[in-house]
């Protein structure tokens, strides 16, 4: 498999509602939504444009407390976080004012409302642009809060691959040549990037067992059966 990045219509699509969070208009709020069921790459695709853009990722944990997580922002925008929690969000603020980065939050369907509240309030105090990632129903579940959720100025929900895209990838990323009928096969199995990922590597295992430079529909049943 070859060690690229593989470019979807969900990536194409996040990347460009992170352009305009980036360059929003100063009437227009610079939160964004990101969800969608697991496996369908947003956490991949988060890390990738941190790596590739000035931004920070925070990858949240079930047992996080609300210090945890200031503390945790800190430590990715470069200072070592202080003891008291007034602290912590002063230094956030601190950062994020004299070098202003997208702050992006992984597995927001952990927080309850407090935590929820105090990102929102980095968020006003600093203007920073601010990603929410999370779960298949965290859009209903932030709609709740209503003083947040307006602030959402880009919704983005990823979807389950289309047919198209598992092409896509297996051209970006697959080291053997698949027919046309190999790519609805695996996506008759494989609509989400980490089961396509696993047919992919199946498929090259295939022409490399069979010494086969293209691999068929009926090459990847004959190793099913």
């Amino acid at each position: 498999m070859r060690k690229l990045f593989a470019i979807t219509r969900n990536v194409e699509r996040f990347t460009e509602a992170m352009d305009r969070i980036r360059n929003r208009e100063s009437n227009v709020p610079g939160m964004a939504l990101l969800y969608g069921e697991p496996g369908l790459g947003k956490t991949k695709v988060a890390l990738w444009w941190v790596l590739n853009n000035d931004g920070v990722f925070i990858r949240t944990k079930k047992l996080m407390t609300g210090r945890w997580l200031l503390e945790e922002i800190v430590a990715e925008l470069g200072e070592a976080p202080m003891w008291r929690t007034a602290d912590l969000f002063r230094q956030i603020q601190e950062q994020l004012l004299d070098r202003p980065r997208t702050v992006i939050v992984d597995e927001v369907d952990y927080f309850d409302a407090r935590i929820l509240e105090t990102l929102r309030d980095i968020f006003d105090m600093t203007n920073a642009p601010m990603v929410f990632i999370g779960m298949g129903n965290a859009d209903k579940k932030l709609m709740r809060y209503k003083h947040l959720f307006d602030r959402f100025s880009e919704i983005i929900k990823f979807t389950d691959f289309a047919e198209a895209d598992v092409a896509d990838i297996a051209e970006q990323l697959c080291e053997v040549a698949l027919t046309p009928d190999a790519i609805t096969y695996i996506h008759s199995k494989a609509n989400r990037f980490r089961r396509i990922m696993i047919e992919l590597y199946r498929a090259e295992m295939t022409a490399r067992t069979n010494s086969l430079k293209t691999v068929s529909a009926e090459d990847l049943r004959r190793v099913d059966r």
